[in-house]
C-alpha cells in the first residue's frame, strides 16, 4: 500500500511552528499535531489521566492533568520525565499511525512534532521542515505568552535542541521572522516544490 509523503514539521518554542502548521492545513495538507493530541489525552476524561495520576499522585484533577503540578514532579527529575514519556509516547504514536492510515490516499501529510530531533522522530519522516526565527523574535514571542517567565523560558529552551542544530538537520527552513505574508509565501513555495 502506498502512503503519503510525510513532512516532519518542527521548531523550537516561539518560532511560529503552529502558524506554519495552520498554513499547511489551509492548503489542504492534513496535519497531525502531536501537542494537541497530548493535550486531548491529558485533558478532562483524557485517556492518559488515570495512568499519569497513578505514576504521579496529585498531578491531576477534574480538568485532567494539572501541568504545573505535573511539571514540578517531572521536569527537574530525568527519571521521572522518562517515566512520563513512557506513558505518553506509545499512545501518541498509535494516534499518529491511525492518522496516517486515515489519510493514506493523500499525497502528503504533516507530522507537527516539536521535539522531532530530540526524540528521534526525524528518522520516520520523508522530509524535515524547520520553522525558525531570529533569537530576539523568539524570546519576545515566548515572553509575551500568559504565565511565561524568563526562568520557564530558559528551562524549556534548555530541553530543546538549539535552533542552529535543527536548521542543520533540516531539508527545508521556513523563516518566520518577517511578515505573515512572507511566511505564507515560503510555505506555498515549499508545498509546490514538494
Amino acid at each position: 500500500m502506498t502512503r503519503p509523503k510525510i513532512i516532519g514539521l518542527t521548531g523550537s518554542i516561539g518560532m511560529g511552528k503552529s502558524t506554519v502548521a495552520a498554513m499547511f492545513a489551509e492548503a489542504g495538507i492534513p496535519v497531525f499535531d502531536a501537542d494537541a493530541e497530548v493535550r486531548s489525552l491529558q485533558g478532562p476524561d483524557g485517556a492518559l489521566v488515570p495512568a499519569i495520576e497513578a505514576a504521579f499522585p496529585g498531578s491531576t484533577g477534574p480538568d485532567g492533568v494539572d501541568r504545573d503540578r505535573l511539571g514540578h514532579q517531572v521536569f527537574a527529575d530525568p527519571a521521572a520525565l522518562a517515566r512520563l514519556e513512557a506513558i505518553v509516547h506509545p499512545v501518541v504514536a498509535a494516534k499518529r499511525a491511525a492518522f496516517l492510515a486515515e489519510h493514506h490516499a493523500k499525497r502528503a501529510v504533516v507530522f507537527d512534532i516539536p521535539l522531532l530531533f530530540e526524540r528521534g522522530g526525524h528518522a520516520s519522516v520523508d522530509t524535515i521542515v524547520v520553522v525558525s526565527a531570529p533569537a530576539a523574535v523568539q524570546r519576545a514571542r515566548v515572553l509575551a505568552r500568559p504565565g511565561m517567565t524568563p526562568q520557564k523560558f530558559a528551562h524549556i529552551f534548555g530541553l530543546q535542541l538549539h535552533d542552529t542544530h535543527k536548521r542543520e538537520g533540516a531539508d527545508h527552513v521556513i523563516d518566520t521572522g518577517g511578515s505573515l505574508a512572507q511566511t505564507r509565501a515560503q510555505v506555498m513555495a515549499l508545498i509546490a516544490a514538494l
